[in-house]
């Protein structure tokens, strides 16, 4: 028994040699987790927090042993100090941003001066925050120093010392056993729950790149960051990723030549969705009127949809590095190591304006966010590719059109060649979110599909809804240039499961594997070329190539290149082969999906549509 008792007091000795540091962590960490917890969703999104938690008090501990006795203290006090900041932090971020330390915040503390600092302290801080869990840290951490204090003053371990004399030896030998075997039980069964997180964290930490991360993060398995300092290590991995990225893009600013431009288009309008699948748009098939006003462009012929395009990946970040460099999918090297070709239309003399309803740094930032958006956000880059962009993101798209329509009239007359790239939210979920209430066109009665529950149907309402709006959106910006001499390009980023075929899924899998289904789902995407009257008029053989090549296969990641000739840019890094409308396109190019899956080897069986069709044949439009 003596044995037993000595071997479980070895065990647990770095708990109970540091008992009131332990049992304060340990306090800490649980009212971070019930502090930052959204508890309308059900409670803490990681179901084993308290055992990792207590794994990771008895690690530190751990560690504390190993050092020499006389500065254990000073390093415990060290640790104590940065826990309960960090904490303050992190809970002041969920209570002031409704988010918890994320890799965008820590970017605008990096980018933040003295007088921003300043100014920030002055409008958030006041005392109504001490009424909520930043006041809670602070109690607790009141309470941990006045024991610690007391402790220090009146010799409080000799008191319990002498407390310990007069329990009588039966009740001291039950917990001198019974409570060292309890708590190694405990920590052993910790340890296996937490196992997988741990692992899982492993896994998010040794990822070389930032888009590596994001994939990370979009698996089942991923990782639980349930406590501020597992936050705050990845967010300062997550900008140490992003920062060697904007290094090698920044380093090929200088390398954007432009050897001559004819400024074939003296206006080009690049309009970017979000999230939209190909079988929801009347534009091609679906019986439901959600692309009414692209429906009727298409009908006069000054709009020619594309009928074979797919994206190469289904996260918006992924495909807007591919969207934005002149490195294409196959190519040698990375995204990171070619010029973005904004860069290049600013070196030919081009203006360029950049709208976007989604990448624009802001406190509540999902790490997606985060890395679709870092290159378009740093100063050096925006300034090297862009003239003008917004700096405010709206609720709903109709607000991003009060910008763009201030600059289409503030440069009506303009003699300068213009870009213009506009990123809506499109269809992105919530899709409940993404139409004004009164806008709302669709209901759940409208739908004929007994398989599906009524929340499925409402679901996919709402995402029809999201679509018909899209096309209000997308209506109302080609109304404001059609008399213009001006050629608009429209392609979502990627596709979006909804409930098609009476499957009971919507979003998008992030599953290593990629099946046929999946791949048209997630990755075919509507495209068109809208051309004003004056631009058919100027480029009657530009316009009919246009028309000629609407069925040719293409993927999106090759867009800069058909944006090069539209402009007339020539310089070394455009590909010919790449440019949809050019002679010498290379249309058996593999359309590889995700960096893997060869798209047209995975879809020559053709998606087979649901007995009680939903969805038309493709509608036949002027040629």
């Amino acid at each position: 028994m003596k044995t037993l008792v000595k071997i479980l007091r070895t065990v647990i000795a770095p708990l109970s040699s540091n008992a009131l540091f332990a049992l304060a962590m340990y306090l800490l960490g649980t009212l971070v987790v019930m502090a930052a917890t959204d508890w309308s969703k059900g409670g803490p999104g990681y179901e084993y927090w308290w055992a990792e938690l207590l794994v990771d008090v008895f690690l530190v501990c751990c560690l504390l042993m190993v050092i020499p006795k006389k500065i254990r203290r000073w390093v415990r006090v060290v640790f104590a100090v940065v826990a309960y900041v960090l904490a303050l932090v992190d809970l002041f971020c969920y209570v002031k941003f409704g988010s918890t330390i994320t890799p965008t915040m820590l970017l605008l503390v990096g980018e933040t001066n003295s007088q921003e600092t300043s100014e920030f302290f002055r409008s958030y801080f006041s005392f109504d925050l001490l009424a909520g869990p930043v006041g809670w840290v602070l109690l607790l951490a009141m309470g941990h120093l006045a024991i610690v204090v007391v402790q220090r003053l009146t010799g409080l371990k000799g008191w319990l010392r002498r407390l310990k004399e007069r329990i009588p030896d039966v009740a001291l030998s039950v917990c001198y056993v019974m409570l060292p075997l309890l708590l190694v039980v405990a920590l052993c069964v910790s340890a296996v729950l937490c196992a997988d997180n741990k692992q899982a964290f492993a896994r998010l930490m040794t990822h070389r790149d930032i888009g590596s991360v994001e994939h990370e993060l979009t698996r089942t398995d991923r990782v639980s960051l349930y406590q501020p300092l597992y936050r705050l290590a990845f967010s300062i991995r997550a900008n140490q990723l992003a920062s060697q990225q904007l290094t090698q893009i920044i380093d090929h600013i200088d390398e954007a030549q432009v050897d001559s431009c004819s400024f074939r288009s003296p206006e080009i309008v690049m309009i970017v969705g979000e999230s939209y699948n190909k079988r929801h748009a009347q534009l091609y098939g679906y019986d439901k009127e959600t692309t009414p006003r692209q429906v009727a462009m298409a009908k006069e012929g000054s709009l020619v949809p594309f009928t074979n395009v797919i994206a190469p990946w289904n996260l918006t970040s992924f495909v807007f590095k591919l969207m934005f460099s002149l490195y294409a999918v196959g190519g040698e090297g990375d995204w990171c190591d070619y010029p973005l070709f904004p860069v290049l239309f600013k070196e030919a003399g081009y203006e360029v304006d950049f709208f976007t309803n989604q990448f624009l740094p802001q406190a509540k930032e999902a790490v997606y966010d985060f890395s679709g958006g870092f290159f378009l956000n740093n100063p050096t880059l925006s300034q090297a590719m862009f003239d003008r962009r917004n700096h405010k993101l709206h609720y709903f798209d109709e607000g991003l059109l009060k910008e763009i329509g201030v600059r289409s009239e503030e440069n009506a007359d303009s003699v300068n060649p213009r870009l213009t790239i506009v990123h809506l939210k499109g269809q992105h979920v919530d899709y409940r979110t993404r139409c004004p209430k009164s806008k709302q066109h669709f209901k759940r009665a409208d739908y004929d599909r007994p398989k599906l529950s009524k929340k499925e149907l409402q679901d996919l309402a709402y995402y029809d809804n999201a679509t018909r709006y899209n096309d209000s959106i997308v209506a109302e910006i080609v109304h404001r240039y059609e008399n213009r001499n001006v050629i608009i390009v429209y392609t979502p980023d990627h596709g979006e499961e909804v409930y098609n075929d009476d499957v009971h899924l919507h979003g998008r899998l992030h599953n290593d594997v990629i099946d046929c289904r999946l791949a048209h789902e997630e990755f075919d995407i509507p495209f068109w070329i809208w051309c004003s009257p004056s631009y058919r008029q100027q480029h009657p053989d530009l316009w009919q190539t246009i028309r000629e090549s609407k069925d040719k296969r293409y993927m999106i990641d090759a867009l800069p290149h058909l944006l090069l000739y539209l402009a007339g840019i020539h310089t070394p890094f455009y590909r010919e082969r790449l440019n949809i409308l050019s002679p010498t396109y290379d249309e058996g190019r593999p359309r590889i999906l995700k960096g893997y899956a060869n798209y047209d080897e995975l879809t020559r069986e053709q998606v087979r549509m649901p007995e009680s069709s939903q969805f038309s044949p493709l509608p036949h439009y002027p040629k």
